[in-house]
This record gives C-alpha cells, sequence and structure tokens, in this order.
C-alpha cells in the first residue's frame, strides 16, 4: 500500500536524466522490485498486528517513527514550501488519513491476498476516473481490461463459494476508490505539482498523523497508541518496524532513486508485481486458501491490471499527468506506504 510515496516517482520523473545503460539496468530494477515484494509482504504484516481496536493506535506508532526522519532529511526544502504549497498538501494528507484507515480496517476483516489485489483495481479505476473528468473516452482496450479486472475481483471474494463480499472486501474497494481520488487531486491541485517530493510526502504524512492523534484522543476510538505500544511484544515490534522502515522510509528513497536512473514505465512495471507478491506471501507465509474461484479471479485481476497498464501508457506515453502519477503508484495506504 503506498498512498503518499506515490508522489515520489511522480515528481521525480519530470527531472530524470538518460537512462542507465542496459547491462546494468538489473542495479536499479532489484531494490525497485524489492520494494514492490516489502509492499506485497505488508498486508500481512499489518493484519498480524492489527485488530479493530487498535488500527488507529498503530497508525499513529507506524507513522510517529519515520516522520522524524522525514522531517530531518528534508528540513530545508520543508521550510521553503510556500503557504499554498502546505495548504495543498495538508488536503492531500487528509484524503490520504482516509486511505489509510479503510486500508487498514480493511485488511483486518479480510485476506492479506484479497487485499493486495482488490486494492490494485486503483490501477484502472484512476485513467477511468481522469476520463470521466476530461470527458476523453479511454481506448477501447483499457475498458476491456477494466472490465476483466473487475470480473476477477468478483471471482476472487467468492473463493469459497458465491457470497456476499467481506466487510474488508468493501472497505479495500471503497480504499481502490479513495486512492483514486488522491491520484487526481494530486494532479489537479496546481500548488503541489512544482513542491519537492520529500517534502510534500512529509506534509501529508504529517497531515494524516495529526488525524490519526486526533481519533485516539477520542473516546470509545480503540486502545491508546500508549498502551498499544506496551503491550506489543518483539513479533509486533518487528512488524511495526517493518511497515515504517521497509515498505515507508525504504520504499521512498529508492523510488527517489530509480526514477532518476530508469524510466516511469519501468518502474511502473516492477512496481506493478505488488499484488502478485501479496497473493504469493498470504498464501506461503499467511497460509491463506483461495479456491479455484480464488484462483481464477486472482489470475483476472493480475492480468487486467497488467493489460489496463500498458493500455493507458500506450495512449498516453509522456503526456497524461496522471499516468506518470499512475506509473509510481496510487498513494501509501497502511501497509505500504
Amino acid at each position: 500500500m503506498s498512498a503518499a510515496v506515490a508522489s515520489a516517482s511522480a515528481s521525480a520523473s519530470a527531472s530524470a536524466p538518460a537512462l542507465a545503460p542496459p547491462r546494468r539496468a538489473w542495479l536499479t530494477d532489484l531494490p525497485v522490485l524489492a520494494v514492490a515484494v516489502v509492499w506485497g509482504a505488508s498486508y500481512l504484516a499489518a493484519k498480524g498486528i492489527t485488530t479493530t481496536h487498535t488500527v488507529i493506535a498503530v497508525l499513529v506508532l507506524r507513522f510517529a517513527i519515520v516522520l522524524p526522519v522525514l522531517v530531518a532529511t528534508g528540513w530545508r526544502k520543508l521550510r521553503a514550501l510556500t503557504g499554498a504549497q502546505w495548504r495543498g498538501a495538508g488536503l492531500l494528507g487528509l484524503v490520504l488519513s482516509g486511505i489509510f484507515l479503510l486500508e487498514t480496517y480493511g485488511v483486518v476483516h479480510t485476506s492479506a491476498t484479497n487485499a493486495g489485489l482488490i486494492i490494485s483495481l486503483t490501477m484502472v479505476f484512476t485513467p477511468l476516473a481522469e476520463a470521466a473528468v476530461t470527458r476523453v473516452r479511454p481506448p477501447a482496450s483499457f475498458v476491456a481490461a477494466a472490465g476483466l479486472s473487475v470480473a476477477g475481483v468478483i471471482l476472487l471474494t467468492q473463493g469459497g463459494g458465491f457470497t456476499s463480499p467481506s466487510a474488508g472486501d468493501l472497505l479495500m474497494l471503497l480504499a481502490a476508490l479513495a486512492r483514486t481520488v488522491h491520484v487526481l487531486a494530486m494532479a489537479r491541485i496546481k500548488a503541489v505539482r512544482s513542491a519537492d517530493s520529500l517534502s510534500l510526502t512529509t506534509v501529508q504524512l504529517g497531515s494524516a498523523v495529526a488525524v490519526f492523534a486526533v481519533l485516539a484522543a477520542l473516546p470509545g476510538t480503540g486502545a491508546s497508541p500508549w498502551s498499544v505500544a506496551a503491550d506489543f511484544g518483539p513479533r509486533e515490534w518487528a512488524g511495526l518496524i517493518f511497515l515504517s522502515v521497509f515498505c515507508t522510509l525504504f520504499a521512498f528513497f529508492v523510488q527517489m532513486w530509480s526514477v532518476r536512473r530508469t524510466s516511469p514505465s519501468r518502474v511502473s512495471l516492477l512496481l506493478g508485481t505488488e499484488p502478485l507478491w501479496a497473493a504469493a506471501v498470504g498464501v506461503s507465509l499467511g497460509g491463506e486458501r483461495l479456491g479455484a474461484l480464488g484462483v481464477a479471479g486472482a489470475v483476472l485481476v493480475l492480468a487486467g491490471t497488467a493489460w489496463g497498464r500498458r493500455s493507458a501508457e500506450g495512449a498516453e506515453r509522456g503526456t497524461g499527468p496522471v499516468a506518470d502519477r499512475v506509473a509510481g503508484r496510487g498513494a501509501a495506504g497502511p501497509t505500504s506506504s
């Protein structure tokens, strides 16, 4: 899950220099692929340390760990932001807080495999939403790919037989829609287009943490961050550190580094394998079972999102601001951002 981190690729891609020689491309590809792997594993990690009553507390702890590092790293550029950029980034942070909440509550109530595959629908929702806003009809191949992905999600959520989707499945679907809103907002809020990506991410995460802190202080919203931290054992702390350090800091800086050495499309292709890793980790380490319908649905989701990404990139090669951001991933969720 990666909402705020996506802005790194979007901003940095504008100034990307010449591509690395092909023989050295794998040196850039491996760290990016590692980000896709940790993002895929993040759903199971979040599920392992979070319950319905600790969602908000875990979110406060997770980002309270990384926020000081981001502030210290980018302090000079952070101070250089204009008032309009602060307001724009703060607004994006409010949307981001909703994404984190939907994704984290969602992953608690569904499987890590379902969560990772359903959230990948952002990659087809975003170009469709942009087409609706700009009144530019998307390619027929993209519409077909979107239909294939949606059909896959329907089958995926019916792995044990045709029943109503779980509350977690529906929350993840809403999270995918919220990510789409976040991506479109990044493309359309003029003030943030020229903002430094590290500063933009820092302000967004800071706004989100402020929302979580306020919610944590309200009665009836679950355990406090301090009580949750006190109850954590080594396994829970390891999961929290994994989400904070690897799925947020590591992911952000790898994207910043990689888009200056390769193309946004190449980064997109590698990061687009995240749902595959989510399914692999959920099945192999989490002991999750898809069933025949679920397997068929997973295949359709992966095929549809891959086809849709190629179709969108082919139609907007180098010209679509949203396409650039989709290439850098939709947003930072509870697990991957």
